[in-house]
């Protein structure tokens, strides 16, 4: 018992000689790297042939050496505090309520938000502006133009404007800007409650439980969580988030550090609002973060139906910690894990090639098991239980887009016709399309399509392997083919077009909530909702892995209804 004891005290008395010997080298090894920085700094800082800027070096210093870790790990000095704050907390701010858009070098107001001063003060898309409180805006950048407009709360900014050729003049009072993380609520057709869910800063939470507590009120048969281009934000938000619907005492994520007091298993604290009522959470590529623990949670539970298209597969925590002179430094400290225990990072970042991430292969994801023991996997994000193929936009309406073409037509669309009386059916009619094709007659709205890039890209081949002579004039035939089919793209993507015409057309007159709505007439991944929310069978049958749905693609990929 004597020797027992002995040796495990001798294996103990080891253990901890081993690391005390690693934590010393490791100090050591820090100390001395630090040693040589400082002396690489001081001396280019004093005998580099040129002058430096011994701010820039340092800066470029450490944003090299962050960016070989990921791409969320960050340094933020201190004249960048609050614009980290304002994308990262809080969305709430000093301001007039209105976003600008640079146009051939000009600046003009482009979306107004309800209730704000611009909106008080009748300020329209289409506005170029000039000065704010007398500083000319011509050669500022983005960052500068919203310093100018932004400002505490009661302060007041002078704007100088051109609309329809007229100069003119208005003083606006500075409110606080709240951008909210829920950006629409309400009740659908069929008794099915709806909540956009944007962002997951401060309060989103409680945002969720008051927009949640207004459907209840209206008994609904069941309620679409709407998480697509939701980036994320803060963890614990999603954890109380995923609470409103769970009961008490059940695990939502797990983080995981080297630091052992950054691991932590986060748990659900209080009473669910409902745990009951029929749920779907949609997501798409954009779902990133908080979404994927709220979207992952549901899942593995099997609490609720997810429905979309995979999500982007961030599955790192960061922590921000103060730094001298009120800088801040974001570093990634763990990974997080669904309730099944999988990790839904998509990107090896540890084990870069050339510089760059590579995602994880199919072969290295492991199976996981959710509640009622249907299979999910790890490594590349949230697989949705019901796949939708996501929408493609076609070359020309991106190039229409980033050429601001639908902004130019919406606002004159504005100036020529009264409001529609319903945001939700608006459609623009044929004659309307026509007219706005009608105007780019004398507009460049030139782009290439995926298939010249192709075709380029063939051509550079043929002449890498001596063959360009051989297939020259088949090249040549198929470029004058394509150049024809360009012609009609109009035509052939009229539908695409007119859907992005319209969103644009109906901010104008109703703003972020009219456009949402105007949206729902095309949404198919909430027509998908709607249609299992109103057969509770197939919803059951969804969430223990049965029923009439068939998987497609790679197992885990998500299902399909018949």
């Amino acid at each position: 018992m004597k020797k027992s004891r002995s040796f495990v005290f001798a294996v103990l008395l080891l253990g901890v000689s081993v690391l005390s010997w690693t934590f010393r080298e490791d100090l050591f090894l820090v100390s001395k790297n630090l040693d040589i920085f400082a002396s690489v700094y001081k001396e280019i800082n004093m005998n580099y042939v040129d002058e430096t800027n011994s701010s820039a070096l340092m800066r470029t210093g450490i944003d090299a050496m962050l960016e070989s870790l990921d791409p969320y790990t960050e340094y933020v000095p201190e004249s960048e505090v609050e614009d980290y704050k304002l994308k990262y907390v809080s969305a709430q701010y000093g301001g007039i309520g209105a976003s600008t858009v640079f146009i051939e070098g000009k600046l003009y107001i482009n979306d107004i938000s309800a209730g704000y001063p611009a909106n008080r003060s009748d300020l329209r898309s289409g506005d170029q502006l000039v000065r704010i409180n007398n500083v000319p805006v011509q050669g500022k950048d983005r960052t500068e133009i919203s310093r100018l407009l932004r400002g505490p709360k009661g302060s007041p900014v002078n704007l100088m404007l051109i609309r329809d050729g007229n100069v003119i003049s208005k003083t606006l009072t500075r409110d606080e800007i709240h951008q909210p993380n829920v950006s629409y609520a309400g009740m659908l057709a069929d008794g099915v409650g709806y909540i956009r869910l944007d962002k997951f800063l401060e309060n989103s939470a409680r945002e969720v439980r008051e927009a949640l507590a207004g459907i209840m009120q209206q008994q609904p048969r069941g309620l679409v969580l709407d998480l697509r281009n939701n980036g994320g934000g803060i963890l614990q938000e999603a954890v109380k988030i995923v609470n409103l619907f769970v009961n008490k005492d059940i695990l939502v994520v797990t983080q995981k550090g080297k630091n052992p007091e950054k691991t932590i298993a986060y748990k659900t604290y209080s009473p669910p609002v409902d745990a009951q009522l029929p749920l779907v959470i949609l997501i798409n590529g954009n779902s990133a973060s908080a979404s994927e623990i709220v979207a992952g949670a549901m899942q593995d539970l099997d609490r609720g139906v997810v429905i979309g298209q995979r999500s982007y597969g961030k599955g790192l925590v960061q922590q921000t910690f103060n730094l001298p002179y009120n800088s801040l430094v974001k570093v990634t400290v763990a990974k997080y894990y669904t309730p099944s225990g999988r990790c839904i990072q998509a990107l090896d970042y540890a084990h870069r090639k050339a510089g760059r991430a590579s995602r994880f292969a199919d072969s290295a994801m492991s199976v996981f098991q959710t509640s009622s023991g249907r299979q999910v996997y790890d490594a590349n994000g949230i697989y949705p239980d019901v796949y939708v193929p996501a929408r493609k936009v076609s070359p020309v309406t991106v190039s229409l887009f980033s050429k601001n073409l639908f902004f130019t037509y919406a606002n004159s669309y504005k100036k020529s016709r009264p409001a529609p009386a319903d945001a939700k059916g608006f459609k623009l009619s044929d004659a309307e399309y026509n007219e706005f094709v009608a105007t780019l007659a004398d507009k460049d709205y030139s782009y290439t399509s995926k298939t010249e890039n192709l075709l380029s890209g063939l051509a550079e081949e043929a002449e890498k392997e001596n063959k360009l002579a051989q297939v020259k004039a088949d090249l040549d035939d198929l470029k004058t083919k394509l150049l024809g089919a360009k012609k009609t793209d109009l035509v052939t993507n009229k539908a695409e077009i007119k859907r992005v015409l319209e969103s644009q057309i109906i901010a104008r007159y109703f703003y972020e909530k009219g456009k949402i709505e105007q949206s729902f007439q095309y949404d198919k991944e909430l027509q998908q909702a709607m249609t299992i929310l109103n057969n509770k069978p197939q919803v059951l049958a969804i969430l223990k892995g049965s029923g009439n749905y068939k998987t497609i693609g790679k197992p885990g990929k998500g299902s399909e209804l018949d």
